[in-house]
């Protein structure tokens, strides 16, 4: 197995394992807390999203139900938007990164409050993004029925000014505590569906920045010919898909749901956030976008890398008995065309692998590496 290369992602300012142990050191002192009470939250490990039983509470069937959490944001995307001065789309990103979360615990997604942080206050900016909230609110079928507006001057400074703004959203939904998705079922032979990505999503904005408009030297406006007529910023503007309306079709379906993963910072190392005892290998992987083919080259980032900061294609993963994937795919392909089996779940406890690529994680750093030609 090949050494761990120096991360691009980190030379462009984010770096994903220092903030994976800083959210560890907030876990354990929030743990710590002394409620005076026994805790609502259900211990769920690194799931993509939080639920909290409630006391007392059932649904029409008598089934005791919980409310599920989730909360992000869009991250460094927002600057594209500054740069732009393209504000329509940018709440689509904050809804689907939410919901899309929340829905990987089975939940139903019901409402989303956004929070927006603001270097000046000015209501044609703020309508343009309530332009997307609104549509990310149709696709996902949540209500957003409040939220909060702070202008902070001094915290934050526009690309460019008086244009800053932060946008964060924090989901809540309904979830039978007896169906929470956890990944316990998941068993070798699985497979593992693959629902297509539109593009970069709302993860790793910095590095993709970076690359394209430092390395590579290209404006926002510019069109290079591997992007098929879009320009640099159409790109990095697409908003995130929102896979909710599918998922639940997939629920509320006879197909047995044994695990379902965003595909977000991390790539597919997420993977490894549901499920114990088992590995994950994808052997036939969703055709990457050419904006991912176009990062890799300017920026020259290695190809494990790539498969560990985005999503390379792929959203979100749904995993099913292997017997069930024919009808699966069927179902998701009405919602989300191409979407296809990409691989199997493994009894390799804790190990990615894309064997097509050679592309494997290596235990020791949690990353993903590439093998030696002659270990392939």
């Amino acid at each position: 197995m090949s050494e761990p290369q120096d991360s691009s992602y980190a030379a462009a300012g984010v770096d994903t394992h220092q903030a994976d142990q800083g959210v560890e050191a907030i876990i354990q002192t929030l743990r710590a807390t002394d409620l005076g009470r026994s805790p609502l939250a259900l211990d769920l490990g690194r799931h993509y999203a939080s639920v909290m039983a409630l006391p007392g509470v059932s649904d029409a069937e008598g089934k005791p139900v919980g409310i599920a959490l989730a909360t992000d944001s869009v991250g460094s995307k927002v600057i594209v938007a500054e740069q732009t001065g393209r504000f329509e789309t940018i709440g689509i990103d904050c809804v689907a990164m939410n919901v899309n979360d929340l829905v990987c615990v089975g939940a139903r997604p019901l409402a989303l409050l956004d929070y927006i942080a603001v270097e000046s206050v000015e209501p044609a900016f703020l309508g343009k993004l309530a332009v997307g909230l609104a549509e990310g609110a149709r696709r996902a079928g949540v209500e957003i029925p409040g939220g909060e507006v702070c202008q902070v001057p001094e915290v934050l400074r526009g690309h460019p000014s008086p244009y800053g703004f932060d946008l964060v959203g924090s989901a809540f939904g309904q979830v039978p505590l007896a169906a929470i998705i956890t990944g316990d079922k998941l068993a070798p032979g699985d497979a593992l569906i693959g629902l297509p990505a539109s593009g970069v999503h709302a993860n790793g904005l910095t590095l993709a920045r970076r690359a394209l408009l430092q390395d590579g030297g290209y404006a926002l406006t510019d069109t290079p010919p591997e992007l098929a007529g879009k320009s640099v910023a159409d790109v990095l503007l697409e908003p995130t898909v929102i896979y909710v309306k599918a998922l639940l079709a997939l629920l509320d379906s006879s197909i047995p749901v044994h695990a379902l993963s965003h595909i977000t910072g991390g790539g597919l190392l997420n993977l490894l956030r549901l499920g114990s005892g088992v590995g994950y290998a994808i052997k036939d992987p969703l055709p990457v976008p050419p904006v991912f083919d176009l990062i890799a080259a300017k920026a020259k980032v290695a190809a494990a890398e790539m498969w560990e900061v985005f999503n390379m294609g792929c959203g979100l993963v749904a995993s099913v008995p292997a017997a069930s994937a024919g009808e699966a795919v069927t179902l998701l392909s009405e919602y989300h065309p191409g979407a296809g089996v990409i691989g199997q779940v493994t009894g390799r406890a804790g190990i990615v692998e894309i064997p097509p690529l050679g592309i494997i994680n290596d235990p020791q750093s949690g990353k993903l590496v590439s093998l030696q030609p002659t270990e392939i």
